[in-house]
């Protein structure tokens, strides 16, 4: 047993002066002296020897055992020195090199339109609510005089999640919490910026577009507050020249309905490819608010009456800027951002 255990250990401290790796020195602690060891399969056989000789034996193994915990404590702090050295030269950063400076974003043209949509507006007393964009049937549609057999729904294709639960198709829906909110008192006078969702994916749609929408209910309400507020909006926006059209037409929710242009920002109303040498561009819709959807908001359509109207962003502000492509406001490309 004596050689037996002379030879163990010349065996283990050969093996240990190979080990680079601290997975090495574990494999070598399992190995020799784990409960399946090499040292402990020895000492299993102390009971076949002689009384006088167990406790030599005993103290020449635990002997034994405290030299090879001794070299593997010492090699386990030798490594995880070395292993600490490797890693620190490998990420050591040279501070004499000049730094990279990261490049600057831009505001993208459509926050910086709908920012100043908000503030001429703002200017002229609204204020500015949200709603959310997972809607209701009920808020996105029938409080908006769009029941669910009216042909109007087949204008606007929408992404439904059940049967009675959609991405909201316009803001719209926010005039009608604010209605239902704000009920019966007056005025009020809001708008509503966000996001809506339609299954358009063509050259000209998206199927995630911007709108702003404004709503003013008060006594007395007429259409010519209606088109005074527009054209006021108009010349903020895109120059203290601006005129407006407005030609009928029919939503759901207004009674009478109109669309407004505005004379053409490329040429002045004179007539040119951009605006089909009409010299008036198509730039929102607006209207009256429809009794029914007064009602239905809470409001007395014979004490009171209100205005609405509803724009895309992409479309101002490709007016505004002169952008002739809509993929270019959803492609991130600094190159075009750079430019605001």
């Amino acid at each position: 047993m004596r050689e037996q255990l002379r030879l163990l250990k010349e065996k283990a401290e050969n093996e240990l002066k190979q080990c680079q790796l601290l997975d090495d020195l574990n494999e070598i602690r399992v190995k020799y002296m784990g409960k399946k060891g090499e040292l402990t399969r020895i000492l299993r056989g102390m009971g076949q020897l002689a009384a006088e000789e167990r406790p030599v034996m005993g103290q020449l193994a635990n002997e034994i055992r405290d030299s090879l915990e001794s070299r593997l404590g010492q090699l386990t702090e030798k490594i995880k020195g070395k292993e600490l050295e490797r890693r620190l030269l490998a990420e050591s950063i040279d501070i004499t090199l000049p730094g990279i400076r990261p490049e600057m974003g831009r505001q993208h043209p459509l926050s910086l339109v709908i920012e100043e949509i908000e503030e001429i507006f703002m200017g002229m007393g609204f204020t500015i609510e949200e709603g959310p964009e997972i809607e209701l049937d009920h808020y996105n549609f029938e409080a908006l005089n769009i029941p669910k057999d009216h042909p109007a729904r087949d204008m606007q294709d929408s992404f439904y999640l059940t049967p009675e639960v959609l991405l909201r198709t316009h803001t719209s829906p926010v005039q009608a919490r604010t209605m239902e909110k704000t009920h019966p008192h007056v005025p009020v006078k809001i708008i509503v910026p966000g996001k809506v969702y339609r299954r358009d994916d063509d050259a000209t749609h998206s199927p995630m577009f911007h709108q702003v929408e404004g709503l003013v209910i008060d006594h007395q309400i007429r259409f010519s507050d209606l088109k005074g507020i527009l054209l006021s909006f108009a010349r903020q926006m895109f120059g203290a020249d601006q005129k407006i059209r407005l030609r009928p037409s029919f939503f759901p929710f207004t009674e009478p309905s109109a669309e407004v242009d505005i004379s053409c920002v490329i040429c002045k109303g004179a007539g040119c490819r951009t605006c089909g040498q009409t010299g008036w561009l198509e730039i929102l819709g607006a209207g009256m608010v429809h009794p029914r959807v007064l009602e239905m908001g809470g409001y007395n359509p014979e004490e009171v009456t209100g205005l609405a109207f509803g724009m895309g962003v992409e479309r101002v502000a490709m007016l505004k800027y002169g952008i002739d492509d809509l993929r270019m406001l959803f492609e991130n490309d600094m190159r075009f951002l750079r430019q605001f």
